[in-house]
Order: structure tokens, then C-alpha cells, then sequence
């Protein structure tokens, strides 16, 4: 990892999408001051919006949500031809061995344990770009 991790991630558009207001504030304060440009989205119908508008270089998303889970978002991400390639990392207050086996097989790229810390959230970044 290089030794100035916001060099790699200045710029950057990440959208976090939880429908908790406390870990959408949490990524969206810890990665701005990374110098990324961060979106956030309460459930999947509002990311798939947001994906639209913003195309962004990577996507959080919550596994637990309402009306579109994050297993279905990611999906549905996977299968649109422009965002297919956009890293998608699951956020999960589960860590266990089914949860992460279901996102893969719905394309996540991987999965990060809430709570997180910045470190994991940084790291998980810079394993999706670099």
C-alpha cells in the first residue's frame, strides 16, 4: 500500500449506499477527507438512480436494506453493461461464510464487516483500483 493513500483515491467517485444514516455519514466524512467524491443512496432503487447520474468508480452496498436488498442491487449492477465492471464491495453487519459466498455469486468484487474502520475502508478501495 502506498505510503499516501488519498493520492490514489484524490478524486475518485464512490457511492455508499445503507440505509443507515450513521455509516453513510461515516464512509461519505472518512472518504471525503480522502479527496473522493462521495454519493450515498438509502436502498437500491435510489442507488440504481444515482449509479445513473453519477457513474461512480466503485459501490458500496449494504446487504440489509428495504425494498431492494443489496444482494439484488448488486445483481442488477452486474447485469447493466455500462456498470458491470464497477467494483462492487458488500457491507455487512453478518460475517458469516453464506453471506459472503451469495455476494460473490452475485458479482461483488468483496465484503467488508460493519462496523468498519477507516483503514478497512481505505484498504478495501485501494484493492479495487490498484
Amino acid at each position: 500500500m502506498p505510503s499516501n493513500p488519498s493520492r490514489s483515491l484524490n478524486g475518485l467517485k464512490i457511492l455508499v449506499v445503507d440505509d443507515s444514516k450513521t455509516i453513510r455519514r461515516t464512509a461519505e466524512t472518512l472518504l471525503t477527507k480522502e479527496g473522493c467524491q462521495v454519493f450515498t443512496a438509502i436502498d437500491g432503487f435510489d442507488a440504481l438512480s444515482k449509479i445513473a447520474d453519477h457513474q461512480p468508480d466503485l459501490i458500496f452496498v449494504d446487504i440489509m436494506m428495504p425494498r431492494l436488498d443489496g444482494y439484488e442491487t448488486c445483481s442488477l449492477i452486474k447485469h447493466n453493461k455500462m456498470f458491470k465492471d464497477t467494483p462492487v464491495i458488500m457491507l455487512s453487519s453478518k460475517d458469516g461464510l453464506f453471506d459472503r459466498a451469495r455476494g460473490r455469486i452475485v458479482g461483488s468484487e468483496q465484503y467488508l464487516t460493519k462496523p468498519f474502520t477507516k483503514d478497512e475502508l481505505l484498504g478495501a478501495i485501494s484493492n479495487q483500483i490498484n
